[in-house]
């Protein structure tokens, strides 16, 4: 009875392979919304080298190309997080993928040993989204006081001491 119970249970890990696909397919979408993104970006971008636009005009339009920018960089990183954690998964639970092992690229950006290599890997693509997110927040911003801008100092000092931890490790 022991002896079935774990084999079940070791079977049991192939059960990962539903995330693994699921996020697979949710990084393809994620992938397919960036590239939307910046086709339409591409096509507005004559709107905005219109010299006869009105100075207004031209400056709303600015501001909508790099939202959208931002945007699409953003979906292009949750797309990264998705593809880094559904192999970081297959690693972990079903088997070595050889042809990554094989690769130059994988050592220092796929290969996951443990737990903690995914959750390192995830961890920095999230802090990247969670900076180009803040990015887009910023660039909205319109300060009505002296406290919005020194709120918005202290958020970059907290990116950058952020940022300096994470190199550190």
């Amino acid at each position: 009875m022991e002896r079935i119970v774990a084999r079940t249970l070791w079977a049991m890990r192939y059960v990962v392979i539903v995330p693994v696909i699921a996020s697979v397919v949710m990084a393809v979408e994620a992938f397919y919304l960036g590239t939307v993104d910046v086709i339409s970006l591409l096509g507005r971008l004559a709107s905005y080298a219109n010299l006869a636009t009105a100075p207004g005009a031209q400056s709303n339009a600015r501001a909508s190309l790099i939202g959208t920018i931002v945007r699409a960089v953003d979906i292009y990183l949750v797309a990264a997080v998705l593809l880094i954690f559904s192999l970081g998964l297959y690693e972990l639970f079903i088997g070595r993928i050889e042809v990554a092992e094989r690769d130059e690229v994988a050592p220092r950006l796929l290969l996951i040993r443990n737990i903690d290599d995914l959750k390192d890997r995830l961890a920095k693509v999230v802090l990247l989204i969670l900076i180009v997110e803040f990015l887009q927040f910023a660039l909205g911003l319109h300060p009505n006081s002296m406290l919005d801008l020194l709120y918005l100092a202290i958020g970059i000092a907290l990116i950058g001491v952020a940022l300096y931890l994470t190199s550190r490790h």
